[in-house]
């Protein structure tokens, strides 16, 4: 079967044969693996570049530079239930907004470009912690093409908007376009039109407009609404009260699509303090495999707990689980 390779892996494989860096590669080989046409006729050489990204990574993962110490511009270790990305224009709110949510303490103030390398932080979320990533600004002057690397390995982005600047549409206009030079694209530009060959399109985002105690009568805020609601979630923020932090956590939450399992032995109590962070969809098998591969492989059946009509009722290895679930193995 012919491999009918569309035009868009093609510049793809023309970047990744032109990449110097580890990082340059990582991002050209994501990019063909995201656009590569998906049948029998490309198994091997989907098989091919895994293996090549593989290296790659690992290759990314080695030290560099004095000290041993690899750039913080080309990777940022994940922690926690998921990585959230911070992203936005000079003096958007980045570092206000990731001070506000973690205990970072970014360096903040009133004049642009003060964020130069990504500066992680966790966020606390009722029982869990999810690491947020304020990233330098996206700006035609300031962004380092290896940031990419970073934006495409994250499970979601807020993209920032300030509220009270009169150039705010053209600031994410110009984020969005800077952003495309590195083939990555948060959302449609036209509601209309489907994303093509784009590499992040699978990136849940979030639009978050900034400083709203400077735009008091929402007038910024509807506007963002109404240009960008019908693409993507919008909310608001205010660093001077915290207004919306609490909305602004949930929703960090909900575009991670995980779900929290809380296993609990025989005639015991479960902990609710300390859940299991699964991907949505995953199966009682699944979950006892996240526990070890030996307790998977001995599983009989489990009783759950929360979603299922009757308490402690007895469900197969292929059950999915919902969020809450409080389950049982039987080995």
């Amino acid at each position: 079967m012919p491999a009918n390779l569309t035009p868009q892996y093609l510049e793809a494989e023309k970047r990744y044969k032109q990449a110097v860096t580890p990082s340059d590669k990582v991002s050209a080989l994501e990019e063909m693996l995201a656009v590569i046409p998906k049948h029998k006729g490309t198994e091997k050489l989907q098989a091919d570049l895994k293996s090549r990204l593989s290296k790659c990574r690992a290759e990314l993962q080695k030290p560099q530079g004095p000290g041993g110490k690899r750039s913080s511009l080309d990777i940022v270790e994940r922690e926690g239930a998921g990585q959230v990305v911070l992203l936005g224009a000079p003096n958007s709110g980045k570092s206000s907004l990731l001070a506000r949510l973690t205990h970072a303490t970014p360096e903040i103030a009133d004049y642009p470009y003060t964020t130069r390398v990504p500066l992680p932080g966790m966020m606390p979320f009722e029982n869990i912690q999810i690491q947020l990533v304020d990233l330098p600004p996206v700006s035609h002057e300031s962004w380092e093409p290896r940031l990419s690397s970073i934006i495409r390995n994250a499970d979601a982005a807020l993209l920032l908007a300030d509220l009270s600047s009169p150039e705010m549409l053209e600031q994410l206009e110009t984020a969005q376009a800077v952003l495309e030079k590195s083939r990555i694209q948060l959302f449609s530009q036209d509601p209309a039109k489907p994303i093509e060959g784009a590499i992040s399109k699978k990136t849940k985002t979030m639009l978050v407009g900034t400083k709203s105690d400077l735009d008091p009568e929402h007038e910024a805020l509807d506007i963002l609404k109404e240009l960008y609601g019908d693409r993507v979630p919008v909310f608001f923020f205010s660093n001077l009260t915290g207004e919306n932090l609490s909305e602004i956590k949930a929703r960090i939450y909900q575009m991670l699509d995980i779900v929290r399992i809380y296993s609990k032995p025989p005639g015991k109590k479960a902990d609710f303090n300390d859940p299991f962070v699964l991907k949505k969809g995953s199966t009682v098998l699944e979950a006892a495999a996240h526990i070890h591969k030996d307790f998977a492989e001995r599983l009989k059946f489990a009783k759950i707990w929360g979603s299922e009509r009757f308490e402690g009722q007895m469900v197969h290895r292929d059950h999915v689980l919902e969020e809450g679930d409080v389950v049982e193995f039987h080995l």
